[in-house]
């Protein structure tokens, strides 16, 4: 399962709705984050999130039993360890 948190702030709100789109990717609340997770690799494009650069690689607040395996001006990736 491949997991990450976002902060519950208007600047991030975009990411995980953008992640969403995907059909296996289910995103919940917890506390003031929201829980980005997938049995499958998690990938959501930075363009499309409308997140500046700033913003985008802050954006992430932590993994859940997974890692990044790319955090770059394109895209984010998120694999299951």
């Amino acid at each position: 399962m491949s997991t990450f948190y976002v902060l519950d702030v208007p600047e991030n709100t975009t990411l995980p709705q953008i992640a969403e789109r995907d059909n296996e990717v289910t995103v919940t609340r917890v506390g003031p984050y929201f829980r980005v997770s997938s049995p499958d690799t998690i990938v959501v494009d930075r363009r499309a999130t409308g997140c500046r650069h700033a913003v985008w690689y802050s954006a992430i607040a932590g993994l859940e039993r997974s890692r990044i395996t790319q955090h770059d001006k394109n895209a984010l990736r998120v694999e299951d360890r």
